[in-house]
């Protein structure tokens, strides 16, 4: 639709007085060039895994969605999943991982073997 010029019809250049609809479509499009929203994920998803920043994640796996779904998946996919791992990571209490008397896998909920 938007390569036939069917969404939205007689665009200009952007910032000509064009209207809202043709500086969305200016944006939407600048999204798959040089798959830029894939290495938007990929920064967002490698910047939240080192740094354990949970917004950071919601950016990456949000645009790493994105980014799957409009065909920018080689960069899209490894930022996503990085965000994944830091979204599926338990939040830490406190200063210290594990209160005393804890074991790792307790947060799991899952029961041992007896």
């Amino acid at each position: 639709m938007i390569e036939n010029g069917l969404l939205p019809r007689d665009c200009a250049a952007p910032g000509q007085d064009s209207g809202l609809a043709c500086t969305l479509k200016w944006l939407l499009v600048q999204t798959f060039h040089q798959q830029r929203m894939g290495w938007f994920s990929l920064v967002c998803g490698g910047l939240a895994f080192m740094l354990s920043c949970r917004r950071l994640a919601w950016a990456g796996w949000l645009s790493g969605i994105g980014g799957l779904l409009l065909y920018s998946y080689d960069y899209a996919a490894v930022g996503g999943l990085l965000s994944l791992l830091v979204l599926l990571r338990p939040r830490k209490r406190g200063q210290g991982e594990y209160e005393a008397g804890e074991q790792p896998g307790d947060g799991l909920r899952v029961g041992g073997l007896r």
